[in-house]
């Protein structure tokens, strides 16, 4: 289905935007992607927090049906990366709601809930969330503030407009660690089972914290992502990104491309999502003749010369046939156009000069160029050209690497039992595009994933049960599996 407009809509009222200072001091990014390979290993990452981490609490407030505890503590990755995290946020605060009398005194459930993207503060979390969960279901919730957000934002930072690129990962990289401090604080207080969850970049970190747990613990994600590479790259947030900044910064700091550049890996690799593209190439018949009407006019407007336009022929006749049959295999290309891709080609200037180290970049290029109508040459759709070269520029390309190595959940550890997993996904999500991305049930065996026909906006407004019904059923699947034995003793046996 395509995506939401509503999502598209949305983004476009919103004045955020992110990355106005470019990627980053690159001795931090350096030192991040270092650090990465020690906090996506469960056995590494699970030593860097102590059992008896300490935790201050600073206020208890008691209400007729509930008591609201307020705590903090000092976030472990200033401990293990001095001065990456801004001083603002180096103070974790969180607050616990819990329910005055427990249901059952050897099962005490507790969730810890995680910020989307510009949910600061406890309030909204507390409210729609937290609450609704403790008088349907006697589950207890932590609330943690995100770095970079309300009691935690830097004094320079306007709302939720993250100033570096590296700022994600510095989030994400203490959320991590402080989950573990929560977590190894719920134990020590008889609490469980145990589980995360969170919406939106909410649910994405509760899945990267909950890899290094080497425990029984519930996940909840609810419309997140296998890697945030998507969301920056392709989806509509990409549109609040201050690339101007970051390509100005890629390519007049020889750090950049140079050093940093060959520090990270595309996991998802573009050029073979094209590719999957291309052969599986589904849509209906009226669709494809419209295809196959666009390749001519882009021909007849792309190539001036003679020949140019012999050899455009031939190739709209391959690709009307490779069309007709789902398909289009390289190997079977006719000669002119397999002369076209792996020679340097000087058409007009909308063509890309293909260079030999990057045949196949190109060859793609050249046949998403005949596939893909632009909106000048179409008047019922409207296709922004700038997007179809993407895989092209350097710089996105440096941020799809960056952000699937730090962020993409095939790089961390497999969850201890996936069977208590459970993800709710939008079909029509235009903020986290799914299409080329691994799937959850790929990289995790055993966890379920839900599909709701909404888009991002509307799955958050409208389906808010939804995610709290799927919170409770996960807390009864791992009170059924584990709830046999006392919760502090099962703790002590996963030692």
């Amino acid at each position: 289905m395509p995506p939401s407009k509503l999502d598209s809509l949305y983004r476009r009222m919103l004045i955020t935007r992110f990355f106005e200072k470019g990627w980053g001091k690159p001795e931090n990014l350096h030192r991040v992607f270092q650090f990465r390979k020690i906090i996506s290993c469960r056995e590494t990452c699970f030593k860097l927090v102590p059992r008896d981490y300490p935790v201050e609490i600073t206020k208890k407030k008691r209400y007729s049906d509930s008591t609201l505890i307020e705590g903090n503590f000092t976030t472990p990755l200033e401990l293990h990366m001095p001065g990456v995290v801004p001083e603002a946020a180096q103070q974790a605060y969180f607050q616990l709601l819990l329910p005055n009398k427990w249901n059952n005194e050897q099962h005490k459930p507790i969730c810890i809930h995680l910020a989307g993207t510009g949910d600061h503060f406890f309030w909204r979390r507390r409210n729609f969330i937290a609450k609704p969960l403790l008088k349907d279901a006697n589950i207890g919730s932590i609330i943690l503030e995100n770095p970079f957000y309300g009691l935690r934002k830097p004094d320079d930072q306007i709302r939720s407009n993250l100033h570096n690129v590296s700022d994600i990962f510095v989030m994400g990289g203490c959320l991590i660690l402080e989950c573990l401090v929560l977590l190894h604080w719920c134990e020590r207080n008889g609490f469980g089972p145990l589980g995360i969850t969170g919406l939106s970049m909410g649910g994405h970190m509760a899945s990267l914290a909950a890899t290094n747990w080497p425990k029984p613990l519930v996940l909840v994600p609810c419309l997140s992502w296998s890697t945030a590479s998507a969301v920056f790259t392709t989806g509509v947030m990409s549109q609040s990104i201050n690339w101007d900044m970051l390509e100005t910064q890629y390519y007049s700091d020889g750090q950049y491309r140079e050093r940093l550049s060959k520090m990270v890996t595309i996991v998802d690799d573009a050029f073979t999502a094209g590719q999957n593209f291309i052969q599986n190439f589904n849509r209906s018949l009226h669709e494809l003749k419209e295809d196959i009407d666009d390749t001519r006019k882009i021909q007849s407007l792309q190539c001036e010369t003679h020949n140019n336009s012999v050899e455009d022929g031939n190739d709209s006749i391959f690709l009307s046939k490779a069309l007709e049959h789902n398909q289009v295999d390289p190997n079977s290309m006719p000669a002119p156009l397999k002369d076209m891709l792996d020679k340097n080609v000087s058409c007009n200037s909308n063509l890309t000069l293909i260079q030999p180290d990057t045949v196949e970049r190109s060859a793609l290029t050249k046949l998403m160029q005949f596939i893909l109508p632009t909106s000048s040459q179409s008047k019922s759709r409207k296709i922004d050209i700038t997007k179809t070269n993407w895989w092209e520029r350097e710089a996105l390309q440096f941020m799809r690497g960056m952000m699937d190595e730090c962020t993409h959940l095939k790089n961390f550890s497999i969850p201890f039992d996936t069977s208590l997993i459970i993800a709710v996904c939008a079909r029509d999500d235009a903020y986290v595009p799914r299409d080329g991305c691994s799937n959850l049930e790929d990289i995790w065996p055993g966890a379920e994933v839900r599909y709701l026909d909404a888009g991002h906006v509307s799955a958050y407004v409208l389906h808010q049960k939804l995610f709290r019904s799927c919170i409770i059923e996960a807390f009864d699947r791992a009170k059924k599996v584990y709830g046999k034995a006392n919760y502090k003793d099962l703790s002590t046996a996963f030692k």
